[in-house]
């Protein structure tokens, strides 16, 4: 995302200096979570990649709502909305499972194809 100073042309210099910096950390931030969800996605690929060989299925709602309630919570200490934490993570989950369907239809039909 690009910092932009559009309708901030009549605002005090520091104002917008500091607007800069924050929207840079943001930056930062956002980066920083693309980063975490890419490696996160890494370990749930060979979570699939194990659950197909062994024939297990691609969604455990035990251990999603185990995950659920444990999110809740740490977004209850972090002062984030748990509502909204959970929606990420549901968003997410199912983000997994699509692949680790994916994963199981390829390794039962010997299919190679990467979608």
């Amino acid at each position: 995302m690009t910092t932009s100073n559009t309708g901030t042309g009549d605002v005090d210099a520091a104002v917008r200096e500091e607007l800069a910096r924050l929207r840079d950390s943001i930056d930062n931030i956002d980066a920083a979570v693309v980063h975490m969800l890419a490696e996160r996605f890494k370990c749930t690929q060979q979570v699939g990649h194990l659950k197909a060989r062994h024939q297990l299925p691609p969604a455990d709602p035990a251990r999603e709502s185990r995950q659920i309630d444990r999110l809740r919570r740490l977004a209850e200490n972090a002062k984030l909305d748990p509502a909204f934490a959970e929606k990420f993570l549901n968003f997410i989950v199912a983000e997994v499972i699509r692949h680790h369907e994916r994963i199981a239809d390829e390794t039962l039909n010997g299919s190679a194809s990467a979608n």
